[in-house]
């Protein structure tokens, strides 16, 4: 039943389709950062052809959407993202209802701070070994791919503490390959979001391949998990011994939850701190200051979990990276009923999209140099000073992702290891622009060379 508020609501700014679909196809990061600019935070309509969904951008907004209504919101299976999610991640982790409910239960206790906590020295010890292929390119002076070796050491350090090597490091970076292929074969269905999936598009096949690529590797490391299920607390051993309605997990209900962990475990990681070298190659004062407290904290290494609560400007660093280049820059929904959001009626079926991305850039929200990459907005005192809702890189409310603590501290992790280790001469010193992917990646490889630093220098 309609709700006096619904009746009474009034109708949004609408962006006309012959300045919304341009703007969006020259640019579809930007264009919404310069809506939600221009609309000052407010509910805008914006008119892409057949397809015209509503822009949420303001954190009061936000929140309804993610936290107090989330129910009415739900990611469900009628929009061109979680069509595409579906399709490869199946039923699980990433659903709703029950589904969602049953999966997160059982996965959730593999994310708990305490037991990430206590691996973290573990996977210090994974991340030091895997930059031996670095020390070699630095003797070498070879030009390295730093996605390519971030996707090695965020395997290397995942792989032992969440699938107990049951996964070896080469297999899960053909995973993050298809990963790669997945993402951003999606970009024509974002871009068209409302061709069915019964109509070809380019990128399909390249689509499939890459999901019968992940198949091919995990199902059979999955049914020796089956056959073998250890009383490690890894993610194939707890979904061998889980059960839902007091049944066994079936093959296939293992198999999306499997798929959506590899997924979560590495995809924000590695794409979130590709961006940091050319970040920092153009802003020397960041850093500058981001190495001397990694020298002064850790010196020459190893890094240890005890180093962490010391590096709090690294942490600032992450932080401020992950508000100008969150890996997840577009969340759909679609309204299961009717709603008023910001004084703007919501009709039942409406796609609603939200964006970390612009609201992470707004001026309203972060001042007037929003998009100035400046980690001091998140220092000591300063968080409490904006909406809390202004800031979501890992999502929000019940669909909140289980690896933010993860990513927190692997993400340190690396970034102290290879700080003290290594100085970085990037090919290309500016920071790349985006491509249209299902995550934030860049539109080229970021590609630098190494300087070894000598241990006996004093720091």
């Amino acid at each position: 039943m309609e709700t006096p508020e619904a009746r009474a609501a009034g109708k949004p700014r609408t962006v006309p389709v012959w300045k919304a679909l341009p703007s969006a196809l020259r640019d579809a990061h930007q264009s919404l950062v310069d809506v939600g600019n221009a609309a000052d935070g407010a509910v805008v309509r914006l008119g892409l052809g057949i397809s015209s969904p509503y822009l949420v951008t303001h954190p009061e907004h936000v929140q309804q959407v993610l936290q107090e209504n989330a129910a009415n919101y739900p990611r469900g299976d009628n929009t061109a993202l979680w069509r595409s999610v579906r399709r490869l991640v199946g039923d699980g982790i990433l659903s709703e209802g029950e589904t969602w409910a049953a999966s997160r239960r059982t996965l959730a206790p593999l994310f708990r701070p305490a037991r990430i906590n206590s691996l973290v020295d573990t996977m210090a010890e994974a991340i030091e070994g895997a930059t031996d292929r670095l020390d070699q390119a630095a003797a070498d002076g070879t030009v390295v791919d730093i996605g390519s070796e971030l996707s090695r050491l965020v395997c290397a350090a995942i792989m032992r503490v969440f699938f107990a090597d049951r996964l070896n490091v080469d297999e899960a970076l053909r995973i993050m390959a298809a990963q790669e292929s997945i993402v951003t074969s999606m970009a024509p269905r974002l871009l068209a979001p409302v061709v069915p999936w019964w109509v070809p598009m380019p990128g399909d096949r390249r689509f499939h391949r890459a999901v019968q690529e992940i198949d091919g590797i995990l199902l059979p490391v999955l049914r020796q998990a089956l056959r073998q299920p250890g009383t490690e607390g890894d993610v194939l051993s707890t979904l061998a011994r889980a059960s839902r309605d007091g049944q066994p997990l079936t093959e296939q209900q293992m198999r999306d939850d499997l798929v959506s962990m590899v997924a979560v475990t590495t995809e924000t990681s590695y794409v979130a701190l590709t961006w940091l070298w050319p970040v920092l190659a153009t802003h020397e004062h960041v850093a500058r200051r981001l190495y001397a407290e990694i020298d002064d904290v850790v010196g020459a290494g190893p890094v240890r979990a005890a180093h962490l609560p010391r590096l709090s400007y690294t942490r600032m660093v992450l932080d401020e990276l992950l508000r100008l280049f969150p890996a997840g820059w577009i969340v759909p929904r679609r309204a299961a009923g009717p709603d008023v959001l910001g004084g703007v009626r919501i009709d039942k079926g409406a796609t609603v999209v939200l964006s970390p991305y612009a609201t992470h850039r707004m001026k309203a929200f972060w001042g007037p140099d929003a998009e100035t990459f400046d980690p001091e907005r998140f220092a000591p005192g300063r968080t409490d000073q904006r909406h809390r809702y202004a800031y979501y890189p890992f999502g929000l409310g019940i669909h909140r992702c289980l690896g933010e603590h993860l990513f927190q501290l692997e993400a340190q992790l690396i970034v102290a290891t290879l700080v003290s280790k290594y100085r970085f001469t990037l090919t290309e010193p500016s920071v790349p622009g985006i491509r249209v992917a299902a995550s934030l990646r860049p539109q080229r490889r970021v590609e630098l060379t190494l300087t070894r630093l000598e241990p006996s220098v004093a720091r």
